[in-house]
């Protein structure tokens, strides 16, 4: 069953923009991966400082592959730089309803 993940990042003050570039930058090996069906990047609307990406994926170890991946090749690391603190990670089933 595809599982469904939502990453969302609080981003220091003033690094709205070159976040987005950082994902821009990143996304399209992302959406080549083993396991990715999707991915989208939001902004919040009232907290601008707020970047939420919602995924799709065959399934959730692929994802943490994915992740582990990331950690590798130092993605994680440039994210964290401009991050205000860790990432929330939850992955969630489609209910079918």
């Amino acid at each position: 069953m595809a599982a469904t993940i939502i990453f969302e990042v609080k981003i220091k003050p003033g690094s709205g923009d070159e976040t987005i570039a950082l994902f821009k930058e990143l996304l399209p090996d992302t959406r080549k991966y083993d396991g990715c069906i999707s991915i989208d990047v939001y902004r919040n609307q009232e907290d601008p400082e707020v970047i939420v990406l919602v995924e799709q994926w065959e399934q959730r170890p692929k994802h943490e592959a994915y992740l582990n991946w990331r950690t590798e090749t130092g993605a994680m690391a440039e994210l964290g730089k401009l991050a205000a603190g860790p990432p929330n990670i939850r992955y969630f089933d489609n209910t079918g309803v």
